[in-house]
This record gives C-alpha cells, sequence and structure tokens, in this order.
C-alpha cells in the first residue's frame, strides 16, 4: 500500500477531486491535510471528516478502511454482505481485475444498497465501468472516494446514537492511521 500523504494541503485534495466541494461545505484552507482533517472532525459537521478522508487515501486504502469500518459491526451487516466483504477484501491484497470485475457484478445485484455493496462499487470503480472489453469506459477518479464515503457514513448510519460520535472518532483514526502509514 502506499507510503504516507499523497497531497501537499487540504486545497491540492480539492483541486485534484473537484466533485469534493460537492460533498463537503467547509472551505478548503491552505493547510496540511491532516490539520483540515482534524479540523472538519472537531467541526459542527464531522462526518464532513469522512468525507474528506475517502478522497485523501489512494483507493485501495479508503477500500480497505471501509471494509474495516464495515466490519467492525458485524450486526449491521445483510446476509450477503460476508462474502462481498471477503471479495472487496480480496481485491485490497490483490487488486487485480478479475476480482475487481466480481466486485463489481457482486455490487450490480445487491439490493438495496447496503454499505459493503458499496465498498465493492468502490472497488468496481477503480477501473473500467464496463465489464464490456469492446467498449471500456474508465470510471472517474472520484466515485471511489464517492463509494467509500457513502459505504462508510451507511456504517456510521446503523450505529445506535449515542454511540455515534465516538464510532465517528474511531472511525477517523483508522483513516488517518492509514494516510499516515509508512511501510518499511
Amino acid at each position: 500500500m502506499a507510503t504516507g500523504l499523497r497531497f501537499n494541503s487540504a486545497a491540492d485534495v480539492f483541486k485534484a477531486f473537484p466533485t469534493v466541494s460537492e460533498d463537503i461545505l467547509t472551505p478548503p484552507a491552505d493547510v496540511s491535510p491532516l490539520d483540515y482533517l482534524r479540523g472538519l472532525g472537531a467541526s459542527a459537521t464531522p462526518e464532513e471528516a469522512i468525507t474528506f478522508c475517502a478522497y485523501l487515501l489512494p483507493r485501495r486504502e479508503a477500500v480497505w478502511w471501509a471494509c474495516q469500518c464495515i466490519m467492525a459491526f458485524p450486526a449491521l451487516q445483510g446476509p450477503n454482505d460476508g462474502p462481498l466483504l471477503e471479495l472487496t477484501e480480496r481485491w485490497v491484497r490483490d487488486p487485480d481485475e478479475e476480482t475487481r470485475t466480481a466486485c463489481m457484478e457482486a455490487a450490480s445485484k445487491v439490493q438495496p444498497m447496503t454499505p459493503a455493496g458499496w465498498a465493492a462499487m468502490a472497488v468496481a470503480w477503480t477501473g473500467n465501468m464496463t465489464a464490456n472489453a469492446e467498449f471500456p469506459m474508465q470510471a472517474p477518479d472520484h466515485l471511489t472516494a464517492k463509494a467509500v464515503n457513502v459505504a462508510i457514513l451507511g456504517t456510521l448510519a446503523g450505529v445506535p446514537a449515542s454511540e455515534r460520535s465516538q464510532t465517528l472518532s474511531a472511525f477517523l483514526d483508522g483513516g488517518i492511521m492509514l494516510a499516515t502509514r509508512k511501510e518499511a
């Protein structure tokens, strides 16, 4: 997986992903991404910190983060979410095209869409949006982050209200840990 932060400032994230301003109303500051992230986490709308972290992380780490958040609450998972999460985790360990396509096919069958389905869709959107090799269409870069965001916020929505603030903080801590992780 990646090593450390890939952006120098919060504003750089907004420049790389213009659609993030659709999801985050707090204007980007010319501060480090971690300072901005922590500021969002302490704001009146700390959910924006989840959104920002989904964009900040490289795709693979973002998907892994979503899986970890979802798996922290097995009681919130649907009956088909276990195999879907296993497939998604397989892609994180070995991001090959076959597994990515399998995630796309599996996620497209999830009704209603669950957080695990969104995590699998995040994987699907790391490559072509269609399984048709004759007419490939690359997914826009921001779609993986959007799907990760929905997966994590969807999980958070299922957490009892009395535990939400603490859970959101734990989710953010996990995202920050992945964002700052250095490989040996």
